[in-house]
């Protein structure tokens, strides 16, 4: 599409580069209660995918790298959104089913959701960043389920918008919930952003497994 990428899925650039540049919201997030148990949702696209203003295929999506870099240091339940209808390998075809569904407003099926939330006090949604915000099947889950009372931790991969509009829309989305400190990490770099996860995960009081 013109102007817009599907971030946050790319592999690492060269040997000697600079570590993963990764931001947050910049203001104080609620600890995580001590014993209270977190999930971490997310969704991850691999297949041909945004680099450095071209293309690279990848066998793992960015945000299946990042998802796996926090649950191992912090031991979380962890959940994979899939799509019922999987999302194409060519990056331009997938470019154009996000602008319809975007433009739709469209909740594309989701291939299994967990039983129940009910039981985390914490909840981790993870996503690649596509034209600014999250895919929308991020908005199937977070309508599937009563996000009352828990803290929402938004952590995305990017091409160049960051946090893009998770924070609102997951405000919006997530009724009662408080939105805590998002993570973001540029999807280039995410296989260098180890550091950068465990200073994010002390600041929003995650455990350490």
């Amino acid at each position: 599409m013109t102007g817009a990428r599907i971030s946050g899925c790319s592999p690492p650039p060269g040997e000697g580069s600079a570590p993963a540049a990764t931001k947050t919201t910049g203001r104080p997030a609620p600890s995580v209660t001590p014993g209270q148990r977190v999930l971490l949702a997310y969704f991850s696209r691999p297949g041909e995918n945004y680099y450095y203003g071209g293309r690279t295929d990848l066998r793992t999506g960015n945000t299946e790298v990042l998802a796996r870099m926090i649950s191992e240091r912090t031991g979380c339940d962890v959940h994979r959104i899939k799509a019922v209808d999987p999302y194409p390998d060519d990056y331009e075809e997938t470019v154009a089913r996000n602008i319809r569904e975007q433009e739709g407003d469209a909740r594309p099926a989701i291939a299994g959701f967990p039983d129940s939330i009910d039981q985390y006090g914490t909840v981790l949604l993870a996503s690649p960043i596509w034209n600014v915000r999250a895919p929308m099947i991020m908005s199937t889950f977070t309508d599937a389920f009563d996000f009352s009372g828990k803290t929402v931790l938004p952590v995305t991969t990017y091409a160049m918008s960051g946090l893009g509009t998770t924070e609102r829309d997951y405000a919006d989305f997530c009724s009662g919930a408080t939105i805590g400190e998002g993570l973001a990490v540029r999807g280039e770099e995410v296989r260098k952003a180890g550091a950068a996860v465990e200073s994010w995960l002390r600041r929003v009081g995650l455990p350490k497994d």
